[in-house]
């Protein structure tokens, strides 16, 4: 995982992580790679890691009338509602890789973008 002590261009620079759980199933199954492009911005639908109150998460970033959370695609997982709560997203997801089948996240076209 990423610490927040590190310092330098290797902060800037994606990461690859190993998802462990069923929690993003069915689109990020258990021990897929998943490549995060560090950034502080997301949209509403961007899959995330993302810090909620000191503990990180993988999870998909929603923003509606409702408010903001970040749900589990597993719906036996509850969502975790960010209003009042103090977190920031770490980066979000660019590129997931199972068994070398790659799927590419892009962003880019995007203009709702938010953050913390």
């Amino acid at each position: 995982m990423l610490h927040p002590e590190q310092s330098g261009c290797a902060l800037h620079e994606p990461f690859a992580l190993q998802v462990l759980g069923e929690e993003m199933a069915p689109e990020f199954p258990d021990r897929c790679i998943v490549v995060i492009e560090p950034t502080p911005q997301c949209i509403d639908g961007a899959y995330v890691f993302a810090e909620v109150e000191g503990v990180r998460w993988f999870r998909q970033y929603r923003r509606d009338a409702a408010g903001e959370r970040l749900v589990a695609l597993n719906p036996r997982y509850p969502e975790i509602r960010l209003d009042g709560l103090e977190w920031a997203v770490l980066g979000v997801i660019i590129q997931r890789n199972i068994r070398r089948q790659v799927k590419h996240y892009d962003y880019s076209l995007a203009t709702d973008l938010t953050g913390q």
